[in-house]
């Protein structure tokens, strides 16, 4: 009978050695659900609300940033993060520390597509966590697109409830919403 090595996950702090890794991930998402973002302003009153909208067909969703952008954000966070499964980087999370406001914001969070649902974003957003109340940093915040259905459902199944938007917040001129939970 062969030996079979138990699968390890480890979540450590990256090395500049790690970017190409993480550059090479799958980003991607597909998903045929989106946040729908709707305006109405009458009588006086601005109302904007998010439903949840079916798509005609699943769609790939690209993520918001490119290459270059995410290693200039991964030299100047708090904190980024890689999992390693069995070695190998599957996975990321990238950290700013806005002490102001004693919060940890997450600007990215990526698995590599081939190694979703084992685990591996809710051991990063776990590190995240502990990392921040090391700091004594009281809220996190989680960044997504209104397109990542997939992300919106990960987080709100982690705890973590809607706190806001930014409207073309990223370079795609996607909006943005943003997902909070207080650390105790």
């Amino acid at each position: 009978m062969e030996d079979v090595k138990p699968r390890t996950l480890t979540i450590r702090s990256a090395m500049p050695s790690d970017y190409e890794y993480c550059l090479g991930l799958d980003h991607t998402v597909s998903t045929e659900h989106v946040w729908q973002m709707v305006l109405d302003e009458s009588e006086g009153t601005l109302q904007i609300a998010f439903r949840t909208a079916r798509l005609p067909r699943s769609t790939k969703v690209l993520y918001p940033r490119s290459g270059e952008a995410l290693v200039r954000s991964w030299e100047l966070h708090a904190a980024f993060l890689v999992a390693l499964w069995d070695d190998v980087v599957v996975g990321y999370v990238n950290v700013r520390e806005e002490s102001a406001q004693q919060t940890a914001w997450v600007a990215d969070l990526a698995v590599d597509r081939s190694y979703r649902l084992r685990g591996i974003g809710t051991a990063l957003i776990n590190a995240v966590r502990r990392w921040a109340i090391d700091r004594n940093l009281r809220r996190l915040i989680v960044e997504t697109q209104t397109k990542n259905y997939p992300a919106i459902r990960f987080l709100q199944k982690r705890g973590l409830v809607f706190c806001g938007y930014n409207d073309l917040y990223y370079p795609s001129q996607d909006i943005a919403v943003f997902f909070g939970q207080i650390l105790l």
